[in-house]
């Protein structure tokens, strides 16, 4: 609370000790009722935080992975006006691998990341990051509705901003792998992993050429 003017917390139906935490820490707090997906999870948190006027809406996931008293450096491009979106690299400095990450999850990571740098037009160390920074500019103009509700929608907004042109700055994060932290298993990730060609594919068709190949590719 001495670093943001507010904290939401949305619950996507959860069936732990989450809502009434959050209610002693005295956050704002937002329930979905059922479970409707990390995508939806996040089209709340943004609509939220766009209503409570924010200008600056970061994103963390809440396992205690990323670590949210590095907020500041998050938002820092943004504030600076050096860029539109940031995102928290594992990749950067010391990589993710050495810090814990499945040596599985951290090759496909690598892989769809250079694959999306290629079809971006970009030099991005990481894509897959849970966490964010946008500024409130961003989140007005890109039609979030249109996104999955599923993990997906992580790269499908990364899509919007690449095709809108907006600039993208990295900052190295450090990361924490541990029993309790929640994570995306195998079979979870090869499905995330063939999602995230199909939308490559469909962005390279939207953007083929002859002629239609105008865009000079997203600014940074």
């Amino acid at each position: 609370h001495d670093i943001v003017d507010n904290v939401i917390l949305v619950d996507d139906a959860s069936e732990d000790g989450t809502v009434a935490l959050a209610y002693q820490l005295n956050l704002k707090e937002v329930v979905h009722r059922q479970n409707r997906g990390y995508g939806a999870n996040q089209k709340t948190c943004y609509f939220e935080a766009l209503k409570d006027g924010a200008t600056i809406i970061a994103m963390v996931h809440p396992d205690y992975q990323y670590d949210p008293k590095l907020l500041p450096d998050i938002i820092a491009p943004i504030e600076a006006g050096l860029a539109d979106v940031v995102l928290g690299s594992r990749m950067m400095g010391v990589s993710a691998y050495k810090q814990g990450m499945p040596w599985w999850k951290y090759l496909g990571n690598k892989l769809l990341t250079g694959l999306e740098n290629a079809v971006f037009g970009l030099d991005l160390s990481e894509y897959h990051t849970g966490y964010r920074a946008y500024s409130r500019e961003v989140l007005e103009r890109l039609k979030l509705t249109d996104n999955s509700d599923s993990f997906i929608f992580d790269q499908e907004i990364i899509t919007q901003i690449v095709e809108s042109k907006y600039r993208i700055a990295e900052v190295p994060v450090p990361v924490r792998y541990f029993a309790e932290a929640s994570s995306v298993g195998f079979t979870g990730s090869v499905i995330y992993g063939l999602g995230i060609l199909s939308l490559l594919w469909r962005f390279l068709w939207r953007n083929r050429s002859v002629g239609r190949r105008a865009w000079d590719g997203p600014r940074r």
